[in-house]
């Protein structure tokens, strides 16, 4: 039997094994979680990250460039645009720096438990971050705050 988004075993989580895969035990019967595919949807979204980041031109100040840069509206547009760029390439390193601790915790044998409470992080919720460190309880307890 599989585990529904929201339900939490009620047995122990069993550390990985060399396959790579992580097995939730409740009471009795072995849930397997395939850790593989979530480790292959890492490396690929790092490998996306680092290939766009790359090949993306360096962000440029218009500093010194109002003479080129034309009127003010186009001014204030160039600086967005910096600004967007630079948000951007921060968001992408945050998600780098969650991708290499995600693909550690698989090594650890500890993908998939919540960091904070402890608790089997929901399928669905890996499906969709497969870099989360924590269950969807403890992340709208976070936004609450």
């Amino acid at each position: 039997p599989r585990l529904q988004t929201g339900e939490r075993p009620s047995g122990r989580v069993k550390q990985g094994n060399l396959f790579g895969i992580m097995k939730v035990l409740p009471e009795g019967q072995g849930v397997a979680m395939d850790v593989a595919r979530y480790k292959h949807a890492l490396l690929t979204k790092r490998s996306e990250i680092t290939e766009a980041g790359a090949g993306a031109k360096p962000v440029q100040t218009t500093e010194g460039t109002s003479s080129r840069q034309g009127d003010l509206a186009d001014q204030a547009t160039g600086n967005n645009e910096v600004h967007i760029q630079l948000k951007l390439k921060q968001t992408d390193a945050k998600i780098l720096q969650a991708i290499e601790e995600a693909l550690w915790r698989i090594e650890q044998g500890t993908y998939g438990v919540c960091r904070d409470c402890g608790e089997p992080v929901a399928a669905a919720r890996l499906n969709a971050i497969p870099w989360t460190r924590v269950c969807i309880t403890c992340k709208e307890n976070q936004s609450a705050r």
